[in-house]
């Protein structure tokens, strides 16, 4: 009876009131209302140039930018990452808070590392749906600390870009069984071509391995709101996309990049014809994390790789179809 009544019972773990200051510490941000959002930093050997939040994906937690945060530290960039709440060991793992709360504390993570490097530029990495996050953060409110955003394979895959049998079988499921687990088994979805990493992953007991209905939920609500804000992102962005990626689908994506409102003048994308969803961690991924360090020393030079001009081709492409 217990396992049905939860199964029944959506539930999710938004902030709570304010009851302290928010402060970092050296392994962990504390957020006003006292939760602990475990931190991991990648600091050059010398001083940093440049300083880098980074905001993980869906089940993922801040151990999702070692390598990125190593080769990116080695070229003078600090990097710091931490785990959202609900995700790796920040509060209530494999539970939902909220968009607004998860916007917020990359607010505040970004305040309280900007005070840690005072004078450098600070950008936001997001990836997947921390991409998403990053969005929302950026339009409503935007923190004055942050000088651009970089979105990875940014989820806005909305509900308006799902098909009818998609968005009927969420809406059914959030109602009859909010708190039932789905594990993503048998879709055949391939996130990246890095096939050791992904075995790491699968051992890795802080990724979730079976996620409740109703933190798909609350996942798809993000979606929807980065989907629509996109046209609304005013700070400079490299968006960043993979003709390979099977998680986020082409069509909401070139969407969003089409909708930038800045798009060729501070707002650019990146296609790598190679790229699968986890740019960051795929076997090409130094192409990748060179063209960030690139943007951020010169955010008008072109990328060394040519992914922009391959973006720009891609949308001139879509844009003849349509016509």
């Amino acid at each position: 009876m217990g396992l049905l009544l939860s199964a029944c019972a959506a539930a999710t773990y938004p902030a709570g009131p304010d009851i302290r200051s928010a402060a970092l510490e050296a392994d962990a941000i504390v957020a006003a209302d006292g939760a602990r959002l475990p931190l991991r930093s990648w600091l050059p050997p010398g001083e940093p140039k440049a300083v880098i939040v980074a905001v993980h994906g869906m089940n993922d937690y801040s151990n999702a930018f070692d390598g990125v945060g190593k080769a990116l530290a080695a070229r003078g960039i600090a990097v710091h990452a931490y785990d959202q709440r609900g995700f790796g060991q920040a509060p209530h793992p494999g539970w939902w808070s909220s968009t607004e709360t998860m916007a917020a504390d990359l607010r505040v993570a970004a305040h309280l590392l900007q005070a840690r490097h005072p004078g450098l530029p600070l950008y936001v990495l997001g990836e997947s749906m921390g991409g998403a996050v990053a969005i929302e953060a950026a339009v409503h409110a935007p923190p004055p600390e942050v000088k651009g955003v970089i979105l990875s394979a940014p989820a806005v895959w909305g509900r308006s870009s799902m098909g009818l049998f998609q968005r009927a079988v969420l809406w059914l499921s959030y109602r009859i069984a909010p708190g039932w687990t789905l594990t993503g088994r048998g879709l055949k979805i391939q996130p990246s071509d890095n096939i050791e990493m992904l075995r790491a992953l699968s051992r890795d007991p802080l990724v979730i391995k079976e996620t409740r209905v109703d933190t798909i939920h609350g996942m798809v609500d993000l979606m929807d709101a980065a989907q629509e804000d996109a046209p609304r992102l005013e700070l400079p962005a490299l968006l960043l996309y993979g003709a390979r990626d099977e998680i986020i689908p082409p069509e909401p994506t070139w969407a969003a990049v089409a909708a930038l409102p800045h798009l060729g003048d501070s707002q650019r994308a990146a296609l790598y014809a190679g790229g699968w969803h986890m740019l960051l961690r795929d076997l090409q991924a130094q192409v990748v994390i060179d063209d960030i360090a690139a943007w951020i020393a010169d955010r008008s030079a072109p990328l060394p790789s040519g992914a922009d001009r391959a973006a720009s081709g891609k949308l001139a492409t879509l844009a003849s179809e349509t016509r």
